[in-house]
């Protein structure tokens, strides 16, 4: 139950994190949340299903290596990406300015993902893709995210415009620095 009540909460505050503060600006977060707001913002795609699509060969690739997290994960992109889509009427709404929509986008971001995080269970998504790469190479999981994310911004920025890509950055920053802090303050609390 408290999987699910996560997944819920954490797919609630990614949702309005992207619609209300991140798409209206044309701001990106890393992985495949930012690949699905390249696409929504160049084409039109739905970014919630773009990320579904682009999920399933990762899926794929996490039955055969890796089951556990395709368990784990694969309801967190689902709902996850509902809510991103279906939150998507409030990007019309007021907005703050940029400066703030990047930090508090970010901030409402890395809490979804935190939230999940700390149940073991996450968005999936770019982050299974440097799971596998990390078991194929030794290299860490996290330097593989971190370089994930960084092509990603820099594609978007070569792609919105310089502004999108430095505000987009203070975006990776706040998510990264908040998703650290949640999934730190579950490693520290102690055992009932």
């Amino acid at each position: 139950m408290k999987k699910w009540n996560a997944i819920l909460i954490g797919s609630i505050f990614i949702g309005v994190g992207i619609n209300g503060l991140l798409a209206p600006h044309h701001l990106l977060d890393g992985g495949m949340i930012g690949i699905s707001l390249i696409a929504n913002y160049t084409w039109g795609f739905q970014p919630g299903l773009v990320i579904i699509i682009l999920s399933l060969p990762l899926y794929g690739l996490a039955w055969f290596y890796h089951r556990s997290y395709f368990y784990n994960s694969l309801h967190g992109m689902l709902i996850s990406s509902f809510f991103i889509d279906a939150f998507s009427p409030i990007r019309h709404w007021t907005h703050p300015p940029l400066l703030l929509c990047a930090l508090i986008g970010g901030f409402l971001v890395g809490t979804g993902i935190g939230i999940m995080l700390q149940q073991d269970t996450s968005t999936g998504g770019t982050d299974l893709l440097a799971l596998i790469i990390s078991k194929l190479t030794n290299l860490n999981v996290g330097i593989i995210i971190f370089l994930i994310d960084g092509i990603v911004i820099i594609c978007g920025g070569l792609l919105l415009g310089g502004e999108s890509f430095v505000y987009s950055l203070i975006t990776i920053i706040a998510v990264g620095i908040t998703t650290t802090f949640i999934t730190i303050t579950k490693r520290t609390q102690p055992a009932i």
